[in-house]
């Protein structure tokens, strides 16, 4: 496999974009309803998740029922386990409920396939991820030129350059453009991937723990460009946090507590 699509199928795989060769594009994956004004971006309700363990099940969302609105900045808080990251992943598209309704952007996701999904995912949501998930051996523009060029494989390289270069810009990394993932430090990597995330212009940005691997100031940093990029273009935010203090400066913080999600109210200190 020639190097670049090897990268290009790396970077698609990491990001959940990849689509399974084995299976074809559907008539229901290609005709997503646009959601309508004033709809909210994430409806769920009634959302059971059990897996087994050990042949037993093992009940990691409980009667989740929760909305966030377009443009709104909701942070979710808990203990490990208590099944934050596990409702990311339905949001994301990556794993489907036991039970109960996952609407994003007016899609109900249970109607898609595995392909439907993976397309949904580029057009529609942007992730950014505690480990970087970025590919070593590509510079900055490039790893963040890759994710447009799958996403909208109909540009040009000459303007998926110019975009990456404008999304490096827009995080404070014009100067860093030709740098490999080993030559930045750990927030510039982590700027880099909410490049990447936001490059789309995605409806909705999902966060796991996107300051986990950085120091409270870097951290801080981060959180505010994420939150100012995502009022900027107009995205929806649901961030995975353990910190509070990052939390408050949602819209809304949610706290998920032995799989169960309560809304704990307005944040923005």
């Amino acid at each position: 496999m020639p190097a670049a699509k090897a990268s290009k199928d790396q970077a698609a795989h990491s990001l959940g974009l990849s689509r399974p060769a084995s299976q074809k594009e559907n008539a229901a994956d290609r005709d997503s309803p646009p959601s309508a004004a004033g709809s909210p971006i994430i409806a769920v309700s009634g959302v059971n998740y059990t897996v087994d363990v050990a042949s037993h099940p093992l009940h990691i969302l409980r009667d989740v029922a929760f909305r966030v609105e377009a443009a709104e900045v909701a942070a979710i808080v808990g203990p490990s386990g208590s099944g934050k990251t596990s409702l990311l992943m339905l949001l994301a598209g990556l794993e489907r409920p036991t039970s109960g309704k996952v609407i994003v952007a007016g899609q109900d996701l249970s109607a898609l396939s595995e392909d439907g999904l993976a397309l949904f995912r580029r057009k529609t949501v942007g992730i950014v991820f505690q480990s970087f998930h970025l590919i070593p051996s590509l510079s900055a523009l490039d790893n963040v030129g890759l994710a447009l060029e799958i996403a909208s494989p109909q540009l040009t390289r000459t303007q998926t350059r110019e975009a990456a270069a404008a999304a490096l810009t827009a995080v404070g990394l014009g100067d860093r453009l030709t740098h490999r993932p080993a030559a930045l430090s750990g927030g510039e990597q982590q700027r880099v991937g909410l490049a990447r995330a936001m490059i789309a212009k995605p409806r909705l940005l999902l966060a796991d723990e996107p300051t986990g691997n950085l120091d409270q100031e870097t951290g801080a940093l981060v959180i505010e460009l994420m939150f100012d990029l995502a009022r900027r273009q107009h995205t929806a935010v649901v961030l995975i946090t353990h910190d509070r203090s990052l939390a408050a400066r949602a819209d809304r913080v949610l706290t998920m507590t032995q799989g169960e999600l309560v809304d704990t109210g307005q944040g923005r200190v």
